[in-house]
């Protein structure tokens, strides 16, 4: 029974609350967390690791009037819960329904948005640089977790903002994930603070000592300072964050309200730049989750009392064919090495990482560093396979451009969910991708329409040795055709006829390849038969079949899930141009230049028109031009 709950609508009413209450609130909380994700599904663990960090912030700061911003963002669902949102978390991650990020667009108190980590802190920056310059006096609040930390783009504005010494507060996370387990020399430097629980003792002992201490100026108050350095390098070796700029408070006790009240207090009324290093332990509260917090990090539907995750039946997942294909690979050549940026379960690499524990390479959310290490690798005559997001490599744009393209280096990239994503929505979606790699020189890229392919692209892959060649695939289940032990490679830039028609034809590529099948079939019934191929090199394109449709004046429709613009369908055209092949009938149905919200996959292709219903009206209006032409009146 959710007793507190039930009267907060917003941040003002949680300052009616006493201290004990704050803690009842809490576990209501998460009781109502845990009951509603085990419906929608969500990122139950980070949530429910913030929960009294987020009550405290609310508690002690006036939002939306003090900004809150939020690294990625889906650890903001008890700022959603405590800013009058309560009631639509049956529709969380649903079409149309409760975003699982910041939204600016659902509530004033949403002030940033990011599905991409390591963001908090230049925002920050920006919004305490914007407040001063109009001369107002909010304060400003980014929470970052330990693993976003190690971006770079984190220590960029750390080094900034500890150089402006602005007026800002930084709360660090520190619950030792990111979405895997973090590494590198970053996190093992938070661990060594966490567990000194001297330090902050001692640096305040010290300075009551000197300022019993008379007259202190000039020389000696410098040789205080200095002294007082001495000491903190004696008891935690770097200070990191006070070297940068910064006034440090912590390590705090996440789940201690009143202690992380007395700290925010303190870290309130500082000024300068101020970090609080906060330490939660995260899916705190529900036993499944903190047991196993990588797999609860982002869940489906599950059973609360038995933890029991609740899956669909049907083949595998693109990503886990990867994986196996990748394996049987690695298996016959030492070469292959995998390389992720903090995702290898996200990328079905942790199998990989049993096996071959030297050959996997998790460098943490550093994509551009990830890409610049496969460029090297590959130099020495490795084969780095890059697995990595769609929507995270836009973050290695320059590398791949400038350190692997350009050196034109063998580095083999396993682009994941390409295409639509579903409810992680517009951040996450891989739709961008095929206009951001085709038009560099030396790339090529291709996309398998199911399981058997995805395996032998992986071979094509393996096998080529002339440069940077991509692979993306899908974030939904396979077709189920049955897999060839043995992989075979594809020739280069070479499509597939699978379906004989002379009515039209649909050039498609990946999932869209099923979608063309299905609107093949309902225009058969109409007397039309139409033709279906299996576009799956957008780069190099096959440029015979091209030359021999457009010497057929057959009408063609483009089906991509991509963006329209820059995609496989801009590739024909471009083609055609530049051989000054004109009088096509040309369709191009992708995604339209709009970014496209979180729901089901289903969803998003029925609200871009990326359905068997929009091929077949499309095929019907091009059918009296077909007409026309074999009249000899086009």
């Amino acid at each position: 029974m959710n007793v507190l709950l039930e009267h907060i609508n917003g941040p003002k009413d949680l300052k009616n609350l006493t201290v004990p209450q704050l803690d009842e609130l809490a576990a209501e909380i998460r009781s109502f967390l845990i009951e509603k994700l085990s419906v929608t599904g969500g990122h139950l663990a980070p949530n429910l690791g913030v929960v009294e960090l987020t009550l405290a912030m609310h508690y002690l700061f006036d939002s939306p009037t003090d900004k809150f911003i939020y690294d990625v963002g889906h650890q903001s669902y008890v700022h959603k819960i405590l800013t009058g949102r309560k009631d639509q978390f049956d529709t969380l991650r649903q079409y149309k329904g409760l975003c699982g990020f910041v939204k600016r667009s659902e509530s004033e108190h949403d002030v940033w948005e990011a599905g991409h980590s390591s963001t908090s802190l230049s925002a920050a920056m920006g919004m305490a640089l914007a407040r001063d310059l109009k001369g107002e006096t909010n304060k400003v609040v980014a929470v970052i977790g330990d693993g976003a930390l190690t971006g770079g783009m984190a220590l960029e504005a750390l080094n900034h903002i500890g150089h402006e010494k602005k007026n800002l507060l930084v709360i660090l996370n520190d619950n030792e994930m990111s979405i895997a387990p973090n590494v590198g020399a970053l996190h093992h430097y938070l661990s060594k603070i966490r567990t000194d629980r001297h330090y902050q003792k001692a640096k305040e002992e010290l300075n009551q000592f000197l300022k019993k201490i008379p007259a202190i100026g000039g020389t000696l108050s410098k040789t205080a300072e200095r002294l007082k350095d001495s000491v903190k390098y004696l008891l935690v070796s770097g200070i990191l964050f006070e070297q940068f700029g910064f006034t440090y408070f912590g390590p705090v006790d996440g789940h201690d309200i009143p202690q992380l009240l007395e700290v925010l207090e303190q870290a309130k009324n500082a000024t300068g730049p101020v970090m609080v290093h906060v330490v939660t332990t995260k899916g705190k509260g529900y036993s499944p989750a903190e047991a196993d917090s990588h797999k609860w990090h982002g869940i489906s539907p599950y059973k609360i009392e038995s933890g029991q995750v609740l899956k669909a039946v049907g083949p595998p997942m693109y990503t886990e064919v990867f994986s196996e294909a990748l394996i049987d690979l690695a298996k016959e050549d030492k070469r292959i090495v995998a390389v992720t940026p903090a995702m290898p379960g996200g990328s079905g690499l942790l199998k990989f990482a049993e096996l071959f524990p030297g050959r996997m390479i998790d460098v943490g959310i550093a994509e551009q560093h990830a890409a610049t290490l496969c460029a090297a690798m590959a130099m020495e005559g490795l084969k780095p396979v890059y697995a990595v997001y769609s929507t995270f490599l836009q973050r290695a744009y320059d590398q791949v451009v400038h350190d692997i393209c350009r050196q034109n280096l063998n580095v083999i990239f396993a682009i994941d969910r390409a295409g639509f994503v579903g409810p992680d929505g517009e951040t996450h979606h891989g739709v961008y991708d095929i206009a951001y790699l085709r038009h560099v020189p030396n790339m090529v890229l291709m996309m398998p329409k199911d399981e058997n392919e995805l395996r032998r692209m992986m071979k094509t892959a393996v096998d080529y040795n002339d440069g940077p060649i991509a692979i993306r695939y899908p974030r939904v289940n396979g077709v189920g055709v049955e897999i060839e032990k043995e992989m075979h490679p594809i020739p280069i830039g070479s499509w597939e006829t699978v379906r004989e028609g002379d009515s039209s034809v649909i050039l498609a590529i990946g999932p869209m390849v099923a979608v063309a099948e299905e609107a093949a079939e309902q225009l058969k019934r109409e007397g039309q038969n139409v033709r279906i191929v299996n576009a799956r090199f957008v780069k190099p394109l096959d440029e015979a079949m091209l030359l021999q449709l457009a010497k057929e004046g057959q009408s063609m429709i483009v089906l991509e899930e991509g963006s329209e613009q820059g995609g496989l369908g801009s590739a024909i055209l471009e083609f055609y141009s530049q051989r000054g092949i004109s009088g096509l009938n040309i369709r191009i149905i992708g995604v339209p230049d709009v970014f496209v919200e979180h729901g089901s996959i289903k969803e998003q292709r029925q609200e871009t028109g990326l359905t068997a219903e929009r091929v077949c009206k499309e095929l019907r209006a091009l059918k009296p031009v077909l007409r026309q032409r074999a009249n000899g009146t086009a």
